[in-house]
């Protein structure tokens, strides 16, 4: 009978879900971003003290990858992720209260320590309602969160900052956070649990690979135990290393991007504010469009039989490449050229970014979660490095050694793709 029976496209209600997750997830990391120029002001802080203002989410958000991934196995997805949604925007909230240096810093620490468990999370999800030959799309779909939604909510953020004050834009973007927290815990369930989802979809996505059934179901998850053997083997892996690797010089152009950007545009290439507003969106846009082409022309090669090596890594290691001319910007001032540069290195960094995809499909199945973590806590070591190397680098003033150090990065992230990854398999 199932055979017969059109499936749902309840998976898409998910990812739209998820997608709404990352648009939160990266606005509540980044928004500071838009503030930093007045609130550097008012409370008298060095480009070094900034530097370390963005990392300490960094720092945090790096160090509770794995212990969040181990989470992110064991705990109910419905409730932990609302949990997180919750206390993030809280104490983003809260920042809008602070006249402290110190204090600032700490709640960026907690931001960093509550979002930390939020991409393992998002990849167990789409794990489980999306078969193999579709994940790179859902991936890539989510992914393009980070960037659409910053893109549109850029100028938006810098208007509310204009109009009302860099305080207000931590009221208004955790009060948003709070509230689909709540929305979340009513809403998501699992494959197995939702009413939305039919036996046809079910069998579809399950005989696709979907982990439908997978030891994170309320029924399993007591048998997942943190085993020191099992870290072992997610750090000891050549394959593993070279997606972990690529992961940190991949996030050391989305940490630019995300924290010294806008104070870049105006305090370096002598943009007013509003305008720095309108040309910092720009960049985003092309991330956007570079992270869908890359994850749907990614699964359309998958689907015409491809070798999967091919599929996934070329464009990863292209995107990593172009990413390279972020370099560029070092030789003009002209507002046009600095964002043609710009644009083009975001365009590969959204290219590269289904690098997810590596973790589902090289990961033991039974670590996805441990993997995920231990993935994002290598790549999340440059949002603490990077930000603050940055601020070093520019303190006497100039902006180009750090777009050096950059464009380093992540040609040595295309290198590590290249000869340490190999051949696109699952380790057992």
């Amino acid at each position: 009978m199932t055979e017969n029976i059109k499936p749902t496209k309840a998976r898409y209600t998910i990812l739209a879900a998820v997608f709404i997750n990352v648009v939160i997830n990266y606005m509540d990391r980044s928004n500071i971003s838009v503030g930093a120029s007045f609130i550097s002001e008012e409370l008298g802080l060095t480009t070094i003290q900034v530097g370390y203002l963005f990392s300490a989410f960094g720092l945090a958000y790096a160090l509770s990858q794995i212990p969040g991934g181990y989470l992110a196995d064991k705990l109910n997805i419905r409730y932990f992720y609302s949990f997180c949604l919750i206390t993030w925007s809280i104490a983003t909230v809260l920042q809008g209260f602070i006249y402290s240096f110190i204090i600032l810093l700490v709640l960026r620490i907690f931001i960093g320590l509550f979002e930390a468990p939020s991409y393992p999370l998002n990849n167990r999800i789409i794990t489980k309602w999306f078969p193999d030959n579709e994940r790179a799309g859902a991936i890539a779909t989510y992914t393009s969160g980070q960037f659409i939604g910053l893109a549109f909510l850029t100028p938006a953020l810098i208007s509310i900052e204009h109009y009302l004050g860099w305080r207000a834009l931590f009221y208004i973007t955790g009060g948003i956070g709070m509230v689909w927290g709540v929305i979340w815990m009513f809403f998501y369930r699992d494959p197995s649990d939702s009413t939305k989802i039919n036996e046809a979809e079910l069998l579809y996505i399950k005989n696709g690979g979907a982990l439908v059934n997978d030891t994170t179901s309320n029924k399993q998850k007591d048998t997942v135990k943190f085993e020191w053997k099992n870290l072992k083997k997610v750090l000891t892996k050549r394959k593993l290393w070279g997606i972990y690797l690529g992961q940190f010089g991949l996030g050391a152009t989305l940490m630019f991007f995300l924290t010294w950007f806008p104070k870049y545009l105006i305090d370096y290439k002598g943009m007013n504010f509003l305008q720095s507003g309108f040309t910092a969106s720009v960049p985003f846009i092309f991330a956007f469009f570079g992270v869908l082409f890359s994850g749907f022309i990614s699964d359309y090669m998958a689907k015409k039989n491809v070798s999967v090596d091919i599929a996934r890594k070329t464009p990863v290691v292209v995107g990593l490449l172009l990413s390279t001319c972020i370099v560029g910007a070092n030789y003009t001032d002209n507002p046009f050229w600095v964002t043609f540069f710009m644009s083009v290195a975001f365009f590969g960094n959204g290219l590269a970014s289904i690098t997810w995809v590596f973790v589902s499909l090289i990961a033991p199945k039974e670590l996805i979660g441990l993997t995920g973590g231990t993935f994002n806590f290598v790549g999340g070591l440059s949002a603490m490095i990077v930000p603050t190397a940055i601020g070093y680098l520019v303190s006497d003033g100039n902006f180009e050694p750090a777009l050096i150090f950059i464009s380093s990065l992540t040609l040595l992230a295309a290198l590590s793709y290249i000869f340490l990854v190999g051949k696109v398999e699952r380790i057992k």
